[in-house]
C-alpha cells in the first residue's frame, strides 16, 4: 500500500511540473516564473482572478513544489458552505456542539497539519469565521466548535477569490487585518 501511494504521488508530481503549466497572458507567465520562490517561502498566499483561471491548479502546484509537499493538501470551498457549517468544516467540532453533532470531528486544518490548506472563494467567508482564521494565521491555534480546548497546527494557508477584497474591506465585508495577513 505505501509503495502504491508513493508511486501515485510521484506520478502526480510529474504532472504538476511548472514547465507543464500554460498561460499566455503576461500576468500568468509572470506568476508561473515566480512560483518556485513563492513555494519555498512559508508565507500565506492570496490569489485573485476570475472563475476558471486555474487558481486551484496554481495552489496545488505551489504545494507540490513546497517543502510541505509530503503532507496533505486540503481544499475548502468557502462559497459552498454556509457560516456555521463552514466553521465546523474548517475547525472541527466536538460531540454535542450543535444538533446532529454526534461525535467529535477534526476539521480541515487538523487534517492538513504539516501541509497546506487551500481556501477557495475566501471572500464568501463570514466575519466570525474570518476572526478564527486570523487566529490560525497569527498563532497557529484555534478551538473546535463547542470546545474550549486549544488545537495547535502547522499549516500554510493559500487562499483565492474572484472578488475584489480591497472593496470588500472598505465595505466592511472582509477584515482588513486578515486581508493583509493573506496577501503576504
Amino acid at each position: 500500500k505505501k509503495e502504491e501511494v508513493s508511486e501515485l504521488k510521484h506520478r502526480l508530481g510529474e504532472q504538476i511540473k511548472l514547465d507543464n503549466m500554460v498561460g499566455r497572458c503576461p500576468r500568468m507567465q509572470d506568476l508561473i516564473a515566480k512560483l518556485p520562490a513563492i513555494a519555498a517561502s512559508k508565507s500565506s498566499v492570496l490569489f485573485t482572478g476570475e472563475s476558471g483561471t486555474g487558481k486551484e491548479l496554481i495552489a496545488y502546484a505551489l504545494h507540490a513544489h513546497s517543502p510541505r509537499n509530503h503532507a496533505p493538501f486540503v481544499v475548502v470551498n468557502c462559497s459552498s458552505l454556509s457560516g456555521g457549517i463552514l466553521e465546523s468544516e474548517i475547525f472541527g467540532h466536538v460531540k454535542g456542539a450543535f444538533t446532529h453533532a454526534y461525535f467529535d470531528k477534526p476539521g480541515r486544518f487538523e487534517r492538513a497539519n504539516g501541509g497546506t490548506v487551500f481556501l477557495d472563494e475566501i471572500g464568501e467567508m463570514s466575519i466570525a469565521t474570518q476572526v478564527k482564521l486570523l487566529g490560525v494565521l497569527e498563532r497557529g491555534r484555534f478551538e473546535r466548535v463547542g470546545s474550549n480546548d486549544t488545537v495547535t497546527v502547522d499549516v500554510r494557508v493559500v487562499a483565492a477569490t474572484n472578488r475584489n477584497l480591497e472593496e470588500a474591506v472598505q465595505g466592511g465585508q472582509f477584515r482588513e487585518d486578515l486581508y493583509y495577513r493573506l496577501r503576504v
